[in-house]
């Protein structure tokens, strides 16, 4: 396979066929990231995606899941997509699902009827990253959109009948504003309602503004414990519809896993037992994108 740079994706595409259809991300602001850094964002060309299909054609007997990357490959538009699904519809028909990174501008642009569209194709996740609920830190980070929009984008892709996973990020509003994060995220998950929800934890990377500012004193990090507490409120705050959670990416300190709202005393009782014990948090060297 041909691949350009450092590819990311999520934990639940380990065992995925990724392919790059976009390189790089569009947006590519905010404060807190440093994954698409090194890289031009740039739109593949159809062939030049086409021609990566039939290699991995021929050197995959069977590909369950493909995962559609980079950054925000969802600001393809949707007749591209298009083409590209029903491809890998006709190279891998036992495929059983194609995901996507999408960011909420791009959902936003797009009609339901267009992501229906898309669904009928093949597509049948998009991973949003929310990173918090509060319009205060969305501003800080730079993320380009408020909460209102995070908001209806996920419910944009729901109501297409996509599955939705969305994305939050522990420690994102620092000491200062650790709880506003937590409750403000809280409502904004309960009023999409996604069908999966998965907790990274801030890293601070080189090369990025937070980075600078941490090291100004300006952002005062959460210790590990902390980051729990702040966990235990979010978590406390959720009243959600069948959706699954899971706290188990690199970044994290300590892996959650339920069904929320089914698995709330339970996840609560968890993070107890954590803050209770004389608990040895994952070393800082071990923790990575």
């Amino acid at each position: 396979m041909r691949y350009e740079g450092v590819v990311y994706r999520p934990p639940s595409e380990a065992y995925s066929l990724i392919i790059q259809v976009t390189i790089g991300c569009s947006y590519n602001k905010c404060t807190f990231c440093s994954m698409y850094k090194d890289k031009n964002f740039r739109m593949r060309k159809i062939n030049e995606i086409f021609e990566d299909l039939v290699m991995a054609r021929s050197a995959y007997q069977s590909v369950k899941r493909i995962f559609l990357a980079d950054g925000n490959a969802l600001v393809l538009k949707p007749e591209d997509l298009k083409k590209i699904l029903l491809k890998i519809k006709e190279l891998f028909p036992e495929c059983e699902r194609v995901g996507i990174y999408g960011a909420p501008k791009d959902i936003l642009k797009k009609t339901v009827e267009e992501l229906k569209e898309l669904k009928e194709c093949g597509l049948g996740i998009v991973y949003l990253g929310l990173e918090s609920g509060s319009d205060k830190i969305l501003k800080e980070i730079k993320k380009g959109v408020s909460s209102q929009e995070m908001i209806e984008a996920g419910r944009k892709i729901k109501r297409a009948g996509i599955k939705l996973s969305v994305t939050l990020i522990s420690g994102l509003g620092g000491r200062e504003n650790w709880l506003e994060h937590a409750e403000k995220s809280a409502k904004m998950i309960n009023e999409i309602n996604p069908n999966f929800l998965a907790l990274l934890t801030l890293l601070i990377q080189n090369g990025t503004e937070l980075y600078d500012k941490v090291k100004l004193g300006e952002f005062q990090l959460l210790t590990p414990r902390e980051v729990l507490i702040e966990t235990k409120t979010l978590i406390k705050n959720l009243n959600l519809d069948n959706c699954i959670f899971r706290s188990n990416h690199a970044s994290n300190y300590v892996y959650l896993a339920g069904t929320l709202s089914k698995d709330k005393e339970s996840l609560l009782r968890d993070i107890d037992r954590f803050l209770e014990a004389r608990f040895d948090y994952k070393d800082e060297f071990l923790r990575g994108l």
